[in-house]
């Protein structure tokens, strides 16, 4: 018996030429930061750098506000996942199994801080601070970017509560487990990925934070960004710049890595709705 022949495929070009010039947009930027990062000398209208070198590499390692600001950023980015989680995945249960008056007014209030331009929030929230003694303190820019968390922790770990397959929740009740032994065994395991990927992306939001470090945290406190920002500004050379993006590159690649290989890909699409 002779089995149809399936058609070929059509190519869609119109797809390929979209995704070469996205594709083109986003990394050659970025390539030619990395490339800044170990040039010494590149002279317009040259299209290639004349000399290769290391020492703008030795001259930014060796200041030791670099390192300062690099431990703060790392500091604050755990501090303020680790807060986010005790504060907002109990919350993010609620908003997902419970009903109670003002539930999508309050669900969607976490949104609504998004939608409005970020720079005049921060200036009214500057304003409270500044009564409270908390600008220029490391607390003062860790409750900010909570603030800047809550879109990534309410939202997306409700989604993967909601995705939970209540059968085998009501199974292990039928066998006489408990609430707490069904939200460890049956529930919590299911949604981990996706709350594990929601944590993922708020640390790495609230390491690359720059607006909020710099109103809340001036002068005293410094993160990598904000220090880039005075790098730049202070010394007129392309080349520490591009070392500190480099810097700042490192911790984001290391965490797509851990999501890639422990996560899984799907969780993020999950934790959207997906």
């Amino acid at each position: 018996m002779n089995l149809p022949i399936a058609p070929p495929r059509r190519i869609d070009g119109t797809g390929i030429l979209l995704a070469l010039v996205l594709s083109i947009v986003v990394v050659l930027p970025l390539l030619v930061v990395g490339v800044w990062a170990f040039t010494e000398v590149w002279r317009y209208p040259n299209v290639l750098p004349q000399q290769f070198g290391l020492r703008f590499w030795e001259q930014t390692l060796n200041r030791s506000d670099v390192w300062n600001a690099l431990w703060l950023s790392l500091t604050l980015s755990g501090v303020v996942t680790l807060a986010s989680a005790i504060i907002c995945l109990p919350a993010a249960y609620a908003f997902a199994r419970m009903r109670f008056p003002g539930r999508d007014l309050l669900f969607f209030s976490f949104l609504a801080g998004h939608a409005f331009p970020k720079f005049g929030l921060l200036v009214a929230i500057a304003a409270i601070f500044l009564q409270l003694d908390l600008i220029g303190t490391f607390w003062g820019v860790a409750l900010i970017q909570l603030v800047n968390t809550l879109m990534f922790m309410i939202w997306i770990p409700v989604a993967a509560f909601q995705a939970v397959d209540r059968r085998m929740e009501e199974a292990a009740r039928d066998v006489g487990a408990g609430p707490f032994r069904v939200f460890w065994s049956i529930t919590l395991p299911q949604a981990a990925p996706t709350i594990a990927a929601a944590l993922l992306l708020t640390f790495v939001g609230t390491f690359y934070e720059t607006e909020g470090a710099w109103l809340i945290g001036a002068p005293g406190i410094r993160t990598m960004p904000v220090l880039m920002i005075s790098f730049i500004n202070n010394q007129m050379v392309i080349q520490f710049g591009a070392v500190l993006s480099v810097m700042l590159w490192v911790p984001s690649f290391i965490a797509l890595m851990f999501a890639r290989r422990v996560i899984g890909g799907n969780a993020f699409a999950k934790g959207f709705g997906g």
